[in-house]
C-alpha cells in the first residue's frame, strides 16, 4: 500500500539547521506524528531534500524542509532504508539494508521507483552510499568472504557494478560497519573515498582512485566487540577529521568515542572536553564547527572538535548532513522533531 501525505515542519521527525559563523545553535521539540525513524538523510541545495527510514518510508521536500511528501513504497513496506542520495528534486536512490538487499531509483520525484540491483546473498546487509559527481558513486556494505562488500555505478545510480575481491578490503574477523546514518563512507573531490570499520577493530580505510586501492589507519576509537567503533567519518580538505562512535549498547559511556586528527589521520587526539557519550553521525558545518548527533543527544564543537558543548538535551537523533550546494542543514531520527534556533555565543 502507498501512502502519500503533505506534512508541514511542525509534524515531521526533522530538525532544520541554518547555522552562520559562530553561534551556539539550540533545538526546540515539536509533536511528531510520523511512524518511523529515519536513517537515511539527503540534502541536494537549499530547497531539496530526501529521507528515508524504516517501514519502505521515504520523503522529500522541495521548499528547504517546510513540507513534505512522505511515502511508503509499495512491495517494500518491511524494507529497512538506511541508505538515500539525492541528485535532484526528481532524481534519487535508496537501499535497503539486508537480504534481499536492494537499491530503487526514481527519476520523477518518488512517484515511482524501479529496482536496478538485487542481492539474495543471506550475508548481505547495506551500509551505505556517497557520489563523487552526478555519475559516479560508490556503495559499501559489511564484508562477505572476508572482504568488504563494495558496489560502484558510473551512469548516475542506473546500474550497479561490484568491485573484483583485490579491491574490497580485506577485514579482520568481526570487524563491519554500522549502517547508523549512511556516513561511514565519503566521497571527497573527484577520486577519493573514506570509509570507517567498527566491531572487533576499528579502522578508517582511504581511497585515492575511486576504490581500487586502500590504505588503512587504525583507529584509537573504543573497539573490541560488535557494538564498538567508529560509527561516522568526517573530513575537511585532506588533514582535518573527526571520527565519532562508541559502543551503542552503552549511549551513555564517555570513554573512547570521538577523536580527531590535524595531518590526516597519522594522530589522533581525544577532545579537552568529549561528547556526552556515543554519537552515530558527525558533520563539518565549516572548517571550525563541527557538529555530532546520536540517540543519546546531541553536541558542537566551535573548534574543529578540540572541545564539545552539548547541543540540547533532546534524544534520538540519528543522521545529520548539509546541502552539497547551499547551507542548509537537516537532522533527523527516531519519531523525534526540532527546530535549531541559532543563538550567538557569548
Amino acid at each position: 500500500m502507498v501512502m502519500k501525505k503533505k506534512s508541514l515542519l511542525p509534524n515531521l521527525m526533522l530538525c532544520l539547521i541554518l547555522i552562520p559563523h559562530s553561534l551556539n545553535p539550540q533545538l526546540s521539540v515539536l509533536p511528531v506524528d510520523v511512524n518511523c525513524s529515519i536513517r537515511g538523510l539527503s540534502v541536494a541545495d537549499d530547497n531539496t531534500a530526501w529521507f528515508s527510514g524504516t517501514n519502505g518510508t521515504v520523503g522529500i521536500s522541495t521548499d528547504g524542509g517546510k513540507s513534505w511528501t512522505i511515502t511508503q513504497l509499495k512491495g517494500f513496506e518491511q524494507n529497512d532504508f538506511r541508505t538515500i542520495y539525492a541528485f535532484n528534486e526528481q532524481e534519487a536512490i535508496v537501499a535497503g539494508t539486508g537480504s534481499p538487499a536492494y537499491i530503487l531509483r526514481t527519476e520523477d520525484g518518488g512517484a515511482s521507483w524501479k529496482p536496478v540491483y538485487r542481492n539474495d546473498n543471506p550475508l548481505i546487509f547495506i551500509d551505505g552510499a556517497d557520489f563523487w559527481d552526478k555519475n559516479n558513486g560508490i556503495l559499501y556494505g559489511d564484508p562477505i568472504d572476508g572482504r568488504m562488500l563494495l558496489l560502484t555505478t558510473s551512469d548516475g545510480g542506473r546500474s550497479w557494478k561490484e568491485l573484483p575481491a583485490e579491491s574490497r578490503p580485506r577485514v579482520s574477523a568481526g570487524e563491519a560497519s554500522f549502517a547508523a546514518s549512511g556516513t561511514g563512507i565519503r566521497c571527497y573531490g573527484k577520486k577519493r573515498t573514506v570509509m570507517a570499520t567498527g566491531g572487533t577493530v576499528s579502522r578508517i580505510l582511504i581511497s585515492e582512485d575511486r576504490a581500487y586501492t586502500w590504505k588503512a589507519l587504525l583507529l584509537p576509537v573504543l573497539q573490541g566487540k560488535e557494538t564498538t567503533g567508529a560509527f561516522s567519518v568526517a573530513f575537511f580538505g585532506k588533514k582535518k577529521a573527526v571520527v565519532v562512535g562508541g559502543d551503542y549498547s552503552r549511549e551513555d559511556s564517555n570513554r573512547d568515542h570521538v577523536f580527531y586528527t590535524k595531518d590526516a589521520g597519522n594522530h589522533w587526539y581525544a577532545p579537552e572536553l568529549s561528547t556526552g557519550g556515543f554519537r552515530e553521525c558527525v558533520l563539518y558545518i565549516d572548517k571550525k564547527t563541527v557538529m555530532a548527533i546520536g540517540p543519546g543527544g546531541s553536541d558542537f564543537s566551535s573548534d574543529g572538535g578540540k572541545s564539545w558543548k552539548p547541543l540540547s538535551g533532546e534524544k534520538g537523533f540519528h543522521v545529520i548532513t548539509k546541502a552539497r550546494t547551499g547551507k542548509l542543514v537537516l537532522a533527523a531520527g527516531n519519531k523525534k522533531i526540532a527546530l535549531v534556533l541559532p543563538e550567538k555565543l557569548k
